[in-house]
């Protein structure tokens, strides 16, 4: 739990028995309600995502800043179609825009979604890679099983 150290000074400072744990109790709550605000950012992040489009669009947004208009032409999409995408996507602040002329260019927010989207990457090709050689062992172990069913 962090700032542990500054939940037992609170504690200790507190007169009495009863309030160091009323104080302990207040202190437990603020931290059960952080925890929780965490989990519902963590979700809204989650959902902000949660279609292939919109992850592909904050790939192509790696590297930088693109236009909308090269943004629909590098996924192949229907501009209403992007523009629904992008929308849910500034609205989960996942990216921000801004207005040139009659250009609108998007960039991520913040690059520790990148770092995200990576390690998620790694994790399917773990999956992957477990699944694959379990496909292996059962291959192998097939053969064997028809002789022992042959006889």
């Amino acid at each position: 739990m962090p700032y542990a150290c500054e939940i037992g000074l609170a504690v200790r400072r507190a007169r009495s028995g009863r309030e160091a744990a009323c104080t302990y109790a207040i202190i437990r709550i603020y931290y059960n309600e952080m925890d929780d605000a965490l989990r519902q950012f963590k979700s809204e992040i989650f959902q902000g995502l949660a279609h292939p489009t919109r992850i592909a669009m904050v790939e192509l947004l790696r590297d930088g800043e693109l236009s909308a208009g090269k943004l629909i032409e590098k996924l192949g999409i229907e501009q209403a179609n992007a523009s629904q995408h992008l929308a849910v996507l500034r609205a989960k602040q996942i990216v921000v825009s801004r207005k040139v002329g009659n250009q609108v260019y998007y960039s991520i927010r913040d690059r520790a979604l990148i770092e995200v989207l990576e390690i998620l990457r790694r994790y399917f090709y773990a999956q992957l890679s477990t699944t694959v050689n379990m496909l292996k062992q059962a291959a192998r172990e097939e053969p064997k099983s028809r002789a022992r069913a042959h006889r």
